[in-house]
């Protein structure tokens, strides 16, 4: 019996809170609203030798007729409250603006070996990206899916993941509605641009990979549900697919079922890539661990009958990213190395322990990327996480070279065809300088071409933008990157507004982005700054391993800092700082404003982790576990509590404004995470502040938004945050 279910069993009961308490602590709500109805004796459970109340554990039965109505309720009052804020609207404007000036943004590019190009695109006048193709960059472009096509009109649907077959002459791709994620597999002919008659459903994690022939993938499928209580994401399997044939016949191929010999979790999710020039199957246990974990074998027959893994990463290789060739393994690595290296071994017989090195660690850098072409290895190593340099390295060759870049970079992306091709696109980006792509020429001069397929488009209103990128010390004497971006007029005043944004978790790297409808913040007189918390990965694997589990605290004790770094050195004061994060950095935005609220004006944690402490009783929860931790050990137990913003409200303190938004769909982030919070924090806050609960019945985590959802969501966030921060247009009468 695991220690969770021995909790469960350890219930006590306390005396139900009276009424009058709602009504003595109404500074989070409006008294026409009623505070969710707190009935029965609230939860106590013993977590790791500490005794918990869970006060709102009713908000969990997601299905209940009675949470739903509070949850719609909460929507319309706080959309109500949103659409009154003065300069939303024409925030909105703004951004339409800056759309139609865009005419069409590509995203999602997936190019074959033969130079055929499939991707999304959006034209002002598409709410969601439609599927393309053409053959080669100056190709003729045509259409060959609109989602729209696909659902009615009471949902919008969204494309997901692109997978072409080898030679292009087929695509396969996920559809999904409302932000499920909860993906349909469609397959076409791309010459007729028929759909073959199949639908495959329960795909959320398909990642179709096509055989060298062309007439055969395989994907990822979650099992159907016999139960109303199961998780929907255990023990998923990969089959193998023949386009035009029923789905029910597809053979099984990579699971616990027809692989006992190797050790696979329930919550592990199972991904199995064919690579043609190694001529090998690789087959990923994915979960959150940025450790990879791996089994190979060559593929020696198209039907796979029966495949002899062997294994090649283990957690414990601490292996990050890899690439081979037909004879080779190259693979990055922060083993005796934070800031990564990369190195290589044989494919046929690795050695990891005496894999040669390749690229060593560059004090002060960190590796953040690498791809092979015939002309060798180029890699990415970034400064902070915010300042960028390209290099490239001959096979062979023990010397590397920088390439000196078309304009500076604070964030690239390199991509190629592999190791036999020589094509090399490079994409740029920085905090006022909008994405571009380029083609590296690797065989004649090293110049680069420009083959951005998005529209260019001018921002004049960002000319005169200035960037500080700062080390400020955190409260252990760390010192932790900030970026501040605002008008190069702006003078430090402590009435500036500040929009004060972060992350820090799973080794994500905030790397400098171009948002023209985030940079309004900046357009309206404020500050936007953004933290590198620990818990990314901006300085390496360290930074990461230091925000994680135990370790959680450092994240929004990060955040924290900064503020009083801005506040001392005069940029804005404590009623003027709004903070935001998303998902994960619900953790950073809850718990920072737990613990200081009187350092913030606003909160605003979006579909954010709010109550990790019940994050596995959630079906997305399991995998989380190598970043966050589990109740099943004590010390990462205390952690989730301690890194739990629900359970660490105080009542009868003064909260700052806070917004709160989760999405009814949203399978990453179940909505009654930020439901909870949101019920406890109106129930103790005594501010006189406003408590919001935006809940979207027709999203999920984000990923599945329309263009129209998007603008709305941004400048619900942008225009709470200036009216919080004192913004004089934004300001209610």
């Amino acid at each position: 019996m695991t220690a969770r279910r021995i909790a469960l069993f350890l219930l006590c009961f306390i005396t139900l809170i009276p009424a009058s308490y709602a009504a003595e602590k109404q500074g989070g709500r409006d008294l026409t609203r009623q505070p969710f109805p707190v009935t029965g004796n609230p939860v106590v459970e013993t977590w790791c030798g500490n005794r918990i109340a869970d006060p709102y554990r009713a908000l969990e039965n997601i299905r209940n007729p009675q949470v739903i109505n509070w949850l719609k309720q909460e929507s319309d009052y706080a959309r109500n409250i949103l659409q009154r804020i003065p300069g939303r609207d024409s925030l909105i404007s703004k951004m339409q603006d800056f759309d139609k000036r865009k005419v069409s943004k590509v995203y999602n590019l997936a190019i074959t070996e033969n130079d055929f190009y499939f991707y999304l695109k959006q034209t002002p006048s598409d709410e969601t990206g439609l599927l393309y193709y053409r053959k080669g960059f100056h190709g003729k472009e045509a259409l060959l899916f609109d989602p729209s096509s696909s659902h009615d009109k009471e949902s919008h649907a969204v494309i997901g993941t692109i997978s072409p077959s080898l030679d292009g002459s087929k695509v396969a791709f996920t559809i999904s509605k409302n932000g499920s994620e909860d993906a349909v597999l469609l397959i076409m002919d791309v010459a007729t641009q028929k759909l073959f008659p199949e639908k495959i459903t329960r795909c959320r994690f398909a990642s179709p990979s096509w055989l060298n022939t062309g007439n055969v993938f395989l994907y990822n499928r979650l099992r159907a549900l016999k139960k109303p209580d199961e998780n929907p994401q255990y023990n998923s399997k990969i089959f193998l697919h023949i386009p035009g044939t029923d789905p029910s016949s597809d053979r099984e191929i990579f699971s616990s079922t027809t692989n006992p010999e190797l050790v696979l979790n329930p919550e592990d999710i199972p991904e199995v890539t064919y690579e043609k020039n190694s001529g090998h199957l690789f087959a990923f246990l994915s979960n959150v661990d940025r450790r990879l974990t791996v089994y190979y074998a060559p593929l020696d027959q198209p039907e796979i009958k029966k495949t002899a893994w062997k294994k090649l990463f283990m957690p414990e290789d601490d292996v990050h990213d890899f690439a081979v060739t037909e004879k080779d393994i190259y693979f990055s690595s922060p083993k005796k190395a934070p800031g990564f290296r990369l190195l290589k071994t044989s494919l046929e017989h690795p050695d990891l322990e005496h894999a040669d090195l390749i690229v060593p660690e560059t004090p002060g850098t960190t590796l953040t990327g690498f791809t092979l072409t015939s002309k060798g290895i180029f890699y990415t190593q970034s400064k902070n996480g915010v300042e960028e340099k390209l290099y490239h390295r001959e096979y062979g060759k023990t010397e590397s070279k920088e390439i000196n870049l078309p304009a500076a970079a604070g964030t690239i992306a390199i991509s190629s065809k592999g190791f036999r091709h020589p094509d090399l696109w490079v994409i740029i980006a920085g905090w006022s300088q909008d994405y571009r792509r380029y083609r590296y020429d690797t065989r004649n001069d090293g110049s680069f071409s420009l083959e951005t397929l998005s529209s260019p488009a001018l921002y004049p209103e960002y000319e005169k933008l200035k960037v500080e990128e700062l080390m400020i010390p955190s409260h252990d004497g760390v010192m932790v990157p900030l970026s501040i971006i605002c008008r190069n007029d702006l003078e430090k005043k402590r009435n500036n507004p500040v929009l004060l944004y972060g992350y820090g978790a799973y080794g994500n790297s905030l790397t400098p982005f171009f948002s023209p409808s985030l940079l309004l913040w900046t357009h309206k007189g404020g500050i936007l700054a953004i933290v590198h918390a620990r818990g990314g990965g901006e300085l390496g694997d360290a930074w990461h391993t230091s925000g994680m589990k135990t370790m959680k605290p450092n994240t929004w004790k990060d955040l924290i800092s900064s503020a009083e770094y801005l506040i001392r050195e005069g940029y804005t004061s404590t009623r003027n700082i709004a903070i935001n994060g998303a998902s994960a950095g619900g953790i950073m935005v809850g718990r920072a404003m737990t613990e200081r609220p009187d350092l913030f004006a606003a909160a605003i944690p979006q579909v954010g982790l709010l109550n990790p402490l019940r994050g596995e009783e959630t079906p997305n929860g399991p995998v989380n576990v190598p970043e966050f931790g589990t109740v099943k050990k004590p010390d990462e137990c205390k952690a989730l509590i301690a890194m739990d913003a629900y359970l660490n409200i105080t009542d009868g303190t003064r909260y700052p404004a806070t917004l709160v938004t989760a999405g009814i769909n949203d399978p990453r982030v179940i909505a009654w995470q930020p439901a909870k919070f949101a019920a406890r924090l109106q129930a103790a806050t005594v501010s006189n502040k406003p408590v919001l609960l935006f809940t979207d019945f027709k999203a999920g985590h984000g990923m599945g938004n329309t263009k129209k959802m998007e603008f709305e969501s941004l400048a619900d966030v942008l225009s709470f945050g200036l009216w919080q921060t004192g913004h004089p247009e934004f300001q209610m009468k």
